[in-house]
C-alpha cells in the first residue's frame, strides 16, 4: 500500500484531483450530463430565451436516463433508436393532446408497446423508459410551446447534443465502460468481504444478523457480475480483434473465482469464539478478510485510474502468523480453521499474481441470450407475465392521472403521471419503498430549494444552483434515490423560476401532484393483480433447490476431470444460476416483510428455507473452490453424493406438493456414516473433504425437513 500511496502523493494537485475524480464513475457520468446542460442552458437563459434552454436541457436529461451500457458502436445504434422513439413520442403528444379520447387510446397503446420493448433486453429497457419520460416532458411543456413542433425539435435536439458528447467521449476511451463495470463488481465484492470480516471472532447472536446483511450484499455482487457479463458480451459483438478483450475477461474470471471463495463457508465459528485462547486467532481471520477486502478495492481503483495495482504486503504477514497459531491448536480445532485459511490464502495468491496473466488464444464463453427479439416480446404477451401486469398498472395510472389533470384543469398536473412512472415498480415492496423516498425527497427538496433560492435570487445564481442540483441528482441516482429526489426537486424549482419566475409558487402544487401520483402507483399494485411473494416463494424455492443440485453435480464433475483439460463453461453457468436463484429468493423474502400482514403467512418458513438455501450455497462454493487442486479420495463418495442430490430433488418435489414416497426418507444414516468416517480417517485431505460433505449433507437434510413443513402449510 505504501508504494500505491507514493504514486498518488508524487503527483501534482490537479493530477491528485483527477485521480480521486476517476475513482468514482458516478462523478464522470454526472459531470458529462452537466457539461451538456451548461452548454445548452446558459446562452439561451442569458439572452432571454429560457424556454428554449430549459426544454433542450430536459431532452438532455431524458437522453442521459435512457443511456445504455454498451460498446461505442452500440451506443451509436442506441442513440439512433432513442432519437427515433423520442421523435415519435413527442410528435404524437403535441398533435394528439387536443383530442382527449384519441390521446388516451394512444397513451395506453404506446405504454404497452414501450414496456414490452423494454422487456427485450437491457439496451431497450433504458430507451423505452426514456421514451415514456420524454412524452411526459412534452405534456408538461404543451401549453408553453409557441407551435406544436417546438417541443419535439428542442427535446430531440437536447437528446442528440448529449448523445454526441457521450458517444464522442466513449470513442476517446473506448474500453472505459469495461473498466467501470469490472470496478463496480470488485467494489461490491470488497463490501461483501468487509462485512464478512465481522463474523470473527464469532460473538454469540451476531451470525444471523450478519448473515442477512451478507445475503443482501451478495445480491449486489451477483448483479454486478451479470452487468459485467452483459457489457463484455456487448463488446465481443462489436470488436473485430477479440484479443483486446482478454485482459478484461481474465479480470472477470478472477472476480468470479474470488466471489466463489468469498461466498464459501466451511464451519460455524462461534464455538471456537467461546474459547479465550482462540479469540485472537479468530480476530486474525477477521483482519485477514478486512485486508483482502482492501486489496480488492485497490484492484477496482487500479482499473479506474490506470495506476498499477500494488498488493498489500501485510496480508502475507497475517497468513504466516495464522499458520503458526493454528499449529498450536488441538487437532480437531485445527481442521476447522485450516480449510478457511487455505481458501483465503488462494484469494491472496490470485491477487498477488494479478498481473501475471497467462496468454490465451481462446475467449471463454459467457452465455448470451439466444432468443430472437420476437421471441422475447412473445413471452411477455401472457396475462401472468410480470411485465404484462406492470404495463396494465402503469397504463391505469396514466389514464386516471390524465383524467384528474383534465377534470380539474391542473397546470403542470402531468407531474402526477411523472411520479406514477417513477414510483411504479414491478413489486409491491419496491413500489412502497419508492413512494416513501419520492414523497419525503420532494418535501425536503422543496424546503431546502426555497431556502437556497431566496438566498440566491439572481439569474446567474439560479443557473449555477440548477446545474449543481443536476450534477448531484445524477451522482446519487444509482446509489441513493432519496438524495437524488431532493436534488431533482431543486432542479425543477430553478427550472420554473428561470422560465417564468414561478418556481416557489408551483412547489406546493408539485407536492400535491407527487403525493397523488405516488398514491396511484401504490394503489395500482395493491389492487391490480399484485404478485404477492407468498405465491412466488414456492416456485423460487424449487428453482433454487434444483439449481443448487445442478451446481453440486457440476462440482462433482469438475473433481473427476483432468484439471485444465476441459472448458468449465457448464460449471460456471451452473454456479451463476445457483447464485441468481439464491438472490431471487433473498429478495423475495425481504419483499415479503414489507407486504401486508395477511400476505405474510409463510414468513417463518420462508426465512428458514432462504437461510438454509444460502448456507447450502456457501458450502457448495467452498467445495467448488477446491475443485482445481484436489481430487476425491473417499471411496463412498459416489453414494453420498447421490443421496444428497436425491434429497435436494425430493425437497423440491415436497414444495411443489408432489406425492411423497411412503418411506420417511432422509439423510440421517448418511450423516452418521460420514461422522464415523471422520473419526476414523487419519488422512488430512480426506478429512477436509468429509467435513465439507458432512456440512452439505446436514443442510440438505434440514432443507428436506423444512420442505415437508412448508407443504403442510
Amino acid at each position: 500500500m505504501g508504494r500505491y500511496k507514493k504514486l498518488i502523493i508524487e503527483k501534482s494537485g490537479f493530477e491528485r484531483l483527477q485521480f480521486h475524480f476517476l475513482r468514482n464513475p458516478n462523478r464522470i457520468y454526472a459531470a458529462k450530463v452537466v457539461l451538456a446542460m451548461t452548454l445548452l442552458i446558459t446562452p439561451f437563459v442569458l439572452f432571454g430565451k429560457a424556454y428554449f434552454g430549459i426544454t433542450l436541457a430536459l431532452g438532455t436529461l431524458a437522453a442521459a436516463l435512457a443511456e445504455t451500457d454498451d460498446h461505442p458502436k452500440g451506443r451509436i445504434k442506441a442513440l439512433l433508436l432513442t432519437l427515433v422513439s423520442f421523435a415519435i413520442t413527442t410528435c404524437s403528444v403535441m398533435l394528439l393532446r387536443p383530442f382527449s379520447y384519441v390521446f388516451v387510446v394512444g397513451l395506453v397503446v404506446s405504454t404497452f408497446v414501450f414496456v414490452f420493448i423494454g422487456g427485450m433486453g437491457e439496451r431497450y429497457r433504458g430507451i423505452s423508459f426514456g421514451a415514456i419520460l420524454i412524452g411526459i416532458y412534452a405534456m408538461l411543456g404543451y401549453h408553453h410551446a409557441p407551435h406544436w413542433y417546438y417541443s419535439p425539435v428542442l427535446l430531440c435536439s437536447g437528446a442528440l447534443f448529449y448523445g454526441m458528447i457521450s458517444v464522442g467521449l466513449s470513442f476517446i476511451k473506448p474500453r472505459r465502460l469495461l473498466d467501470e463495470q469490472l470496478a463496480r463488481g470488485f467494489k461490491a465484492l470488497a463490501k461483501y468481504l468487509d462485512e464478512k470480516s465481522n463474523l470473527f471472532p464469532g460473538e454469540e447472536g451476531i451470525e444471523n444478523r450478519i448473515g442477512l446483511s451478507l445475503a443482501k450484499l451478495n445480491v449486489e455482487v451477483v448483479n454486478s457480475l451479470e452487468k459485467c457479463k452483459a457489457v463484455i458480451n456487448s463488446y465481443s459483438q462489436e470488436e473485430k480483434d477479440q484479443q483486446v478483450l482478454l485482459p478484461y475477461l481474465q479480470r472477470f474470471m478472477l472476480l468470479q473465482s474470488l466471489h466463489e471463495r468469498a461466498a464459501s463457508s466451511q464451519e460455524r465459528y462461534e464455538k471456537l469464539g467461546k474459547v479465550d485462547q482462540y479469540k485472537q486467532v479468530l480476530e486474525g481471520f477477521g483482519e485477514l478478510l478486512h485486508q483482502l477486502s482492501h486489496a480488492i478495492k485497490l484492484v477496482a481503483d487500479s482499473l479506474l485510474t490506470g495506476l498499477p495495482y500494488q498488493h498489500p504486503v501485510g496480508i502475507v504477514w497475517i497468513i504466516n502468523a495464522l499458520e503458526s497459531e493454528i499449529l498450536k491448536m488441538e487437532e480437531k480445532d485445527q481442521q476447522m480453521l485450516t480449510l478457511l485459511l487455505h481458501n483465503l490464502t488462494r484469494s491472496h495468491d490470485s491477487l498477488l499474481h494479478l498481473n501475471d496473466v497467462e496468454k490465451s488464444t481462446s475467449i471463454p464463453r459467457l452465455g448470451m441470450d439466444q432468443r430472437t427479439l420476437w421471441q422475447r416480446i412473445k413471452e411477455q404477451l401472457n396475462w401472468n407475465h410480470p411485465r404484462f401486469k406492470y404495463a396494465i398498472r402503469l397504463s391505469a395510472c396514466f389514464v386516471i392521472g390524465l383524467g384528474i389533470v383534465d377534470y380539474f384543469q391542473l397546470e403542470k398536473g402531468e407531474w402526477i403521471m411523472l411520479t406514477a412512472l417513477l414510483v411504479n415498480q414491478p413489486t409491491y415492496s419496491e413500489t412502497r419503498r419508492r413512494l416513501m423516498q419520492r414523497v419525503m425527497g420532494t418535501v425536503l427538496g422543496v424546503v431546502v430549494g426555497i431556502g437556497i433560492v431566496l438566498l440566491m435570487p439572481t439569474q446567474i445564481g439560479q443557473i449555477v444552483l440548477m446545474l449543481m442540483a443536476g450534477y448531484w441528482f445524477f451522482y446519487f441516482r444509482l446509489s441513493n434515490y432519496s438524495y437524488a429526489v431532493v436534488f431533482i426537486t431543486i432542479f425543477v424549482l430553478c427550472n420554473n423560476n428561470l422560465q417564468d419566475n414561478s418556481g416557489i409558487e408551483k412547489m406546493l402544487p408539485r407536492i400535491v401532484d407527487t403525493v397523488t401520483g405516488a398514491l396511484l402507483a401504490i394503489l395500482s399494485i395493491r389492487f391490480l393483480w399484485p404478485d404477492w411473494q407468498k405465491t412466488r416463494l414456492p416456485k423460487l424455492l424449487v428453482t433454487a433447490l434444483n439449481n443448487n443440485g445442478n451446481y453440486f453435480s457440476q462440482v462433482l464433475k469438475a473433481y473427476r476431470v483432468d484439471k485444465g483439460a476441459v472448458d468449465d463453461y457448464d460449471y460456471r453457468l451452473a454456479r451463476r444460476r445457483a447464485h441468481q436463484a439464491d438472490n431471487d429468493l433473498s429478495v423475495s423474502w425481504s419483499s415479503m416483510r414489507i407486504e401486508p400482514k395477511r400476505h405474510q403467512r409463510l414468513m417463518g418458513h420462508a426465512f428458514t428455507l432462504t437461510y438454509l438455501n444460502h448456507a447450502l450455497l456457501s458450502y457448495l462454493s467452498a467445495f467448488g473452490a477446491r475443485r482445481d487442486t484436489y481430487t476425491i479420495d473417499y471411496e463412498g463418495f459416489d453414494e453420498v453424493a447421490s443421496k444428497i442430490e436425491k434429497a435436494l430433488r425430493k425437497a423440491g418435489q415436497n414444495i411443489e406438493g408432489q406425492q411423497a414416497e411412503s418411506e420417511d426418507w432422509n439423510l440421517k444414516s448418511t450423516l452418521v456414516a460420514l461422522k464415523d468416517r471422520l473419526k476414523s480417517t487419519e488422512d488430512q485431505t480426506e478429512k477436509q473433504q468429509l467435513r465439507l460433505l458432512y456440512n452439505i449433507a446436514g443442510v440438505s437434510n434440514k432443507l428436506l425437513k423444512e420442505s415437508v413443513l412448508l407443504n403442510e402449510k
